[in-house]
């Protein structure tokens, strides 16, 4: 059965901290589709980042590309399997050099907090109880 995927291109200033940055957090990085203008990092079996040299990224788009560390471009939500993988993911984010992004979101049944990549991209990493989402 064939699973819609979803790559998401962000620009970087510095590739191969991004791409550092990113295997910290436990992500792995598909030489397949990189190379020194690009990185694959593979989120899950249907979300991948595509992380882009500015210039390569100018190559895709006529728009300005934002500074991402001063406007807000997107806000990319991951979903965890708990509180605990919410934690331990955005701990690691920061502990790799990103930055805690907005408050923690607890609402008893949904708990969220959000990091800050090392180009300013947010990620917000959320976690909500599946007897709240049955019903």
């Amino acid at each position: 059965m064939y699973q819609q995927m979803i790559f998401v291109n962000l620009a970087t200033n510095d590739l191969d901290a991004s791409k550092k940055f990113f295997t910290e957090l436990g992500y792995e990085i598909n030489p397949q589709f990189s190379d020194e203008t690009a990185a694959s990092v593979v989120i899950s079996d249907t979300i991948v980042a595509m992380l882009l040299t500015r210039q390569k990224y100018a190559e895709f788009t006529k728009k300005e590309i934002v500074d991402s560390t001063k406007s807000s471009e997107v806000l990319i939500a991951l979903s965890a399997e708990s509180r605990e993988k919410v934690d331990e993911l955005v701990d690691k984010a920061i502990a790799a050099g990103g930055s805690a992004s907005g408050e923690t979101q607890d609402h008893g049944f949904m708990y969220g907090r959000a990091f800050d990549d090392l180009d300013g991209h947010t990620w917000e990493v959320a976690w909500m109880d599946p007897a709240a989402i049955e019903g």
